[in-house]
Protein backbone atom coordinates (compact mmCIF):
# COMPACT_ATOMS: atom_id res chain seq x y z
CA UNK A 1 0.00 0.00 0.00
CA UNK A 2 1.41 3.09 -0.85
CA UNK A 3 1.88 6.43 1.70
CA UNK A 4 -0.62 8.22 -0.08
CA UNK A 5 -3.09 5.30 0.40
CA UNK A 6 -1.81 4.99 4.64
CA UNK A 7 -2.00 8.51 4.81
CA UNK A 8 -5.56 8.39 4.09
CA UNK A 9 -6.67 5.54 6.58
CA UNK A 10 -4.73 7.45 9.24
CA UNK A 11 -6.95 10.07 8.18
CA UNK A 12 -10.70 8.15 7.99
CA UNK A 13 -9.11 6.08 11.59
CA UNK A 14 -8.02 8.97 13.40
CA UNK A 15 -11.69 10.93 12.53
CA UNK A 16 -13.74 8.17 12.57
CA UNK A 17 -12.02 6.82 16.19
CA UNK A 18 -12.40 10.57 17.34
CA UNK A 19 -15.92 10.55 17.02
CA UNK A 20 -16.57 7.31 18.76
CA UNK A 21 -14.29 8.26 21.45
CA UNK A 22 -16.23 11.49 22.23
CA UNK A 23 -19.68 9.46 21.83
CA UNK A 24 -18.41 7.16 23.86
CA UNK A 25 -17.10 9.54 26.65
CA UNK A 26 -20.50 10.93 26.53
CA UNK A 27 -21.67 7.93 27.60
CA UNK A 28 -19.36 6.36 30.73
CA UNK A 29 -18.28 10.04 32.01
CA UNK A 30 -21.19 12.74 31.46
CA UNK A 31 -18.53 15.11 29.16
CA UNK A 32 -19.50 17.09 25.79
CA UNK A 33 -23.27 17.46 27.07
CA UNK A 34 -23.33 13.41 27.38
CA UNK A 35 -25.86 11.83 30.05
CA UNK A 36 -22.88 9.78 31.74
CA UNK A 37 -23.66 6.24 33.34
CA UNK A 38 -26.00 7.00 34.95
CA UNK A 39 -28.13 9.01 32.08
CA UNK A 40 -27.24 6.61 29.71
CA UNK A 41 -28.37 4.17 31.97
CA UNK A 42 -31.86 5.53 32.18
CA UNK A 43 -31.79 5.84 28.11
CA UNK A 44 -30.99 2.16 27.70
CA UNK A 45 -33.69 0.83 29.82
CA UNK A 46 -36.42 3.34 28.44
CA UNK A 47 -35.10 1.98 24.87
CA UNK A 48 -35.15 -1.75 26.11
CA UNK A 49 -31.79 -2.69 26.79
CA UNK A 50 -31.94 -4.18 30.30
CA UNK A 51 -30.34 -4.08 33.17
CA UNK A 52 -29.44 -0.27 31.71
CA UNK A 53 -26.37 0.25 33.94
CA UNK A 54 -24.53 -2.70 32.42
CA UNK A 55 -25.91 -2.19 28.93
CA UNK A 56 -24.31 1.80 29.19
CA UNK A 57 -20.71 0.46 30.08
CA UNK A 58 -20.78 -2.16 27.32
CA UNK A 59 -22.01 0.22 24.74
CA UNK A 60 -19.88 3.23 26.29
CA UNK A 61 -16.35 0.47 26.21
CA UNK A 62 -17.41 -0.21 22.81
CA UNK A 63 -17.64 3.18 21.34
CA UNK A 64 -14.70 4.99 23.44
CA UNK A 65 -12.17 1.49 23.97
CA UNK A 66 -12.84 0.35 19.77
CA UNK A 67 -12.64 4.05 18.63
CA UNK A 68 -9.54 4.03 20.75
CA UNK A 69 -8.06 0.89 19.13
CA UNK A 70 -8.99 2.70 15.66
CA UNK A 71 -7.41 5.84 15.80
CA UNK A 72 -4.60 4.12 17.48
CA UNK A 73 -4.73 1.47 14.77
CA UNK A 74 -3.94 -0.93 17.85
CA UNK A 75 -5.90 -4.34 17.52
CA UNK A 76 -7.70 -3.25 14.73
CA UNK A 77 -9.81 -6.25 14.09
CA UNK A 78 -10.68 -6.20 17.97
CA UNK A 79 -11.49 -2.06 17.46
CA UNK A 80 -13.33 -2.40 14.28
CA UNK A 81 -15.35 -5.54 15.86
CA UNK A 82 -16.01 -3.53 19.21
CA UNK A 83 -17.75 -0.68 17.54
CA UNK A 84 -19.50 -2.31 14.63
CA UNK A 85 -21.45 -4.80 17.22
CA UNK A 86 -22.12 -1.49 19.39
CA UNK A 87 -23.31 0.20 16.33
CA UNK A 88 -26.04 -2.88 15.58
CA UNK A 89 -27.40 -2.16 18.70
CA UNK A 90 -28.07 1.52 17.64
CA UNK A 91 -29.28 0.58 14.80
CA UNK A 92 -31.72 -1.45 16.81
CA UNK A 93 -32.90 1.17 18.71
CA UNK A 94 -33.45 3.77 15.41
CA UNK A 95 -34.15 1.55 12.69
CA UNK A 96 -38.43 2.41 13.66
CA UNK A 97 -37.74 6.26 12.35
CA UNK A 98 -36.20 4.82 9.12
CA UNK A 99 -33.26 5.63 7.58
CA UNK A 100 -32.20 8.74 7.45
CA UNK A 101 -30.82 10.94 10.40
CA UNK A 102 -32.90 13.89 10.23
CA UNK A 103 -35.78 11.71 11.14
CA UNK A 104 -34.42 9.90 14.46
CA UNK A 105 -33.04 6.97 12.04
CA UNK A 106 -30.17 4.63 11.54
CA UNK A 107 -28.12 6.68 9.19
CA UNK A 108 -25.03 7.47 11.81
CA UNK A 109 -24.76 4.62 13.51
CA UNK A 110 -24.87 2.63 10.14
CA UNK A 111 -22.26 4.33 9.17
CA UNK A 112 -20.09 4.10 11.75
CA UNK A 113 -20.46 0.46 12.23
CA UNK A 114 -19.94 0.29 8.31
CA UNK A 115 -16.52 2.53 8.75
CA UNK A 116 -15.82 0.42 11.40
CA UNK A 117 -15.66 -3.13 10.04
CA UNK A 118 -13.66 -1.78 6.63
CA UNK A 119 -11.08 -0.68 9.05
CA UNK A 120 -10.81 -3.48 10.82
CA UNK A 121 -11.32 -5.76 8.13
CA UNK A 122 -8.51 -3.83 5.92
CA UNK A 123 -5.96 -3.48 8.65
CA UNK A 124 -4.76 -0.32 10.13
CA UNK A 125 -1.95 0.84 7.32
CA UNK A 126 1.36 1.64 7.96
CA UNK A 127 1.16 4.42 10.09
CA UNK A 128 -0.47 2.68 13.04
CA UNK A 129 0.76 1.19 16.56
CA UNK A 130 -0.73 -2.56 15.17
CA UNK A 131 2.94 -2.03 12.76
CA UNK A 132 4.86 -1.09 14.87
CA UNK A 133 4.70 -4.37 17.35
CA UNK A 134 4.32 -6.20 14.10
CA UNK A 135 0.59 -6.77 13.92
CA UNK A 136 0.58 -9.31 16.70
CA UNK A 137 -2.99 -7.88 17.15
CA UNK A 138 -3.53 -7.60 13.39
CA UNK A 139 -3.91 -11.39 12.11
CA UNK A 140 -6.25 -13.00 9.85
CA UNK A 141 -7.64 -15.35 12.39
CA UNK A 142 -7.94 -12.21 14.98
CA UNK A 143 -10.62 -10.81 12.22
CA UNK A 144 -12.17 -14.08 12.31
CA UNK A 145 -12.27 -14.27 15.39
CA UNK A 146 -13.30 -10.66 16.79
CA UNK A 147 -15.96 -9.93 14.21
CA UNK A 148 -17.36 -13.60 15.11
CA UNK A 149 -17.50 -12.84 18.73
CA UNK A 150 -18.91 -9.23 18.14
CA UNK A 151 -21.77 -10.60 15.66
CA UNK A 152 -23.20 -13.22 18.38
CA UNK A 153 -22.57 -11.09 20.95
CA UNK A 154 -24.73 -8.25 19.32
CA UNK A 155 -26.98 -10.92 18.08
CA UNK A 156 -27.80 -12.33 21.74
CA UNK A 157 -28.60 -8.45 23.30
CA UNK A 158 -30.35 -6.88 20.40
CA UNK A 159 -32.94 -10.41 20.36
CA UNK A 160 -33.14 -9.88 24.46
CA UNK A 161 -33.87 -6.42 23.91
CA UNK A 162 -36.42 -7.22 21.37
CA UNK A 163 -38.40 -9.67 23.52
CA UNK A 164 -38.26 -6.90 26.33
CA UNK A 165 -39.94 -4.88 23.73
CA UNK A 166 -42.26 -7.57 22.68
CA UNK A 167 -43.39 -7.83 26.46
CA UNK A 168 -43.72 -4.40 27.07
CA UNK A 169 -46.07 -4.19 24.40
CA UNK A 170 -48.48 -7.26 25.38
CA UNK A 171 -48.63 -5.79 28.91
CA UNK A 172 -49.73 -2.39 27.91
CA UNK A 173 -53.72 -1.71 27.86
CA UNK A 174 -56.09 -1.96 24.54
CA UNK A 175 -56.79 1.16 23.33
CA UNK A 176 -60.53 2.62 24.04
CA UNK A 177 -63.08 1.64 21.66
CA UNK A 178 -61.44 -1.64 20.20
Amino acid sequence: MGRRKDLGLLAVRLGTGGVLCAHGAQKLFGWFGGGGIDGTAKFMESVGYRPGKPSAVASGLAELGGGALLALGLATPAGGAAVAGGMAGAVSVHRPAGFFAMTGGYEFPAYLGYVATCIGLSGPGRYSLDRLIGYRLDRPRLVLLSFALSAAGTSVVVARREQVLAAQRREQPEPAGR
